[in-house]
């Protein structure tokens, strides 16, 4: 999302899209006819997994960084409302040579996100009132694994992260399970330690599928992670101990 928004080309975007509100024109964030809670909600459950935006809690690493994109435009001068401008003309009309899907949202949902980005984007501390419980907070926990199975699901908010952030198995054979009901893609695997061989990659599921691997695995320790391009950068992973 957002493919070209690196720190130089949002200065000459911003530029081409309002260069007007820097006399003062154009209205500011608070005064547009958009849902800010339901653009942060929107924001992680489709965007999160490729961007970074600090009050968003979102760490993806596919795309740019959206608080650094924004950073120097806005200390130059440039308004809000301008940067909501040039990300919801990004949305509307995605790089054809990035990644960013068409349509990742359309209508009112694209007003919503593009007011919400414009207003916490390359802004300091977090969220608050509404917007600050718009996303449950990522609780994370220690599974154990039950009759050979072990449960390891994903953020059902779609954001970047597991239920479980470490988890223990007896040696053997070992069924792992993780359900994704985000829709937001995501993956489950397997390797020795941290960096070492990969042992098992599970299918790529999302809207309640299970991406699910099987394993025989001795004492030592694994990671488990998903293999989607910048997840586990962001932090879908944790550790399993088999003892």
């Amino acid at each position: 999302m957002f493919g070209l928004l690196r720190r130089g080309a949002a200065v000459a975007a911003l530029a081409a899209v309002g260069a007007t509100a820097l006399a003062g024109c154009g209205s500011d964030i608070k005064g547009d006819q958009a849902d800010l809670v339901h653009g942060k909600q929107l924001f992680v459950q489709r965007c999160g997994a490729c961007h970074t935006l600090a009050r968003a809690g979102t760490r993806g690493t596919v795309g740019p960084n959206l608080d650094d994109a924004f950073a120097e435009p806005l200390s130059v001068g440039f308004r809000r409302s301008v940067v909501r401008g040039v990300v919801k003309q990004q949305i509307e009309y995605p790089n054809v040579m990035g990644k960013m899907p068409g349509k990742i949202v359309t209508g009112q949902s694209a007003t919503d996100v593009a007011s919400y980005v414009a207003y916490a984007v390359a802004k300091s501390g977090q969220d608050s009132g509404a917007l600050a419980s718009a996303v449950p907070s990522v609780s994370q926990r220690t599974a154990t694994a039950q009759n050979g199975t072990l449960e390891i699901d994903a953020n059902p908010s779609g954001q970047l992260a597991y239920q479980v952030s470490s988890a223990t198995a007896r040696p053997g054979a070992l069924v792992i399970s993780s359900r994704n009901a985000a829709s937001i893609p995501h993956d489950i695997a397997i390797q020795q330690g941290t960096n070492g061989r990969v042992l098992a990659v599970g299918p790529t599921v999302s809207n309640g599928g299970v991406s699910r691997i099987s394993v025989d695995l001795r004492p030592g320790t694994y990671t488990f992670y998903c293999t989607l391009p910048g997840h586990r950068q962001a932090g879908m992973q944790g550790t399993l101990t088999v003892r």
